[in-house]
């Protein structure tokens, strides 16, 4: 029996995939627990309909995560610190001080999509990736200078 899958299903699919199996797991698993549909032509039609809408709204938020991207791309953070002998600052510059630096500018991004592998602890000019979407990553620039 074929059904298409209402949830991901662990050693079967994921949401949305059409696939084949025996006629009592479907009619009594599957179906009862609301995991599957029966894949019938006006179910196969809804689920072409949901997957149009799903692929759209990606679609959508890929190119509004690239606008942003290009936005980012153009512009750089000054972010000062107090620094001791040889330039060497006291504390270091993390992922939160980026985020507070471009909250200030008018961008809002999470700080965990801040990929910055360990600190800033010199003063000197860092590229920092951001990224955006999982296909989306923006260069930062990022000057840390003596206050």
């Amino acid at each position: 029996m074929k059904v298409i899958l209402t949830e991901d299903v662990a050693g079967l699919g994921k949401l949305g995939d059409l696939v084949q199996v025996k006629d009592g797991y479907a009619r009594n698993y599957l179906i009862p627990k609301k995991l599957a549909l029966p894949a019938n032509p006006q179910n196969v039609k809804v689920l072409e309909h949901q997957k149009n809408l799903i692929r759209q709204k990606q679609n959508r938020i890929k190119s509004e995560a690239e606008k942003l991207a290009e936005k980012i791309e153009k512009m750089s953070c000054t972010i000062a610190k107090p620094t001791g002998e040889e330039d060497k600052l006291f504390g270091a510059v993390t992922s939160i001080d980026i985020e507070e630096s471009l909250r200030e500018e008018g961008i809002i991004i999470d700080r965990k999509k801040i990929l910055l592998e360990e600190p800033i602890k010199s003063l000197g000019i860092y590229k920092v990736p951001i990224k955006l979407h999982p296909e989306v990553t923006a260069n930062l620039k990022v000057w840390v200078v003596k206050s």
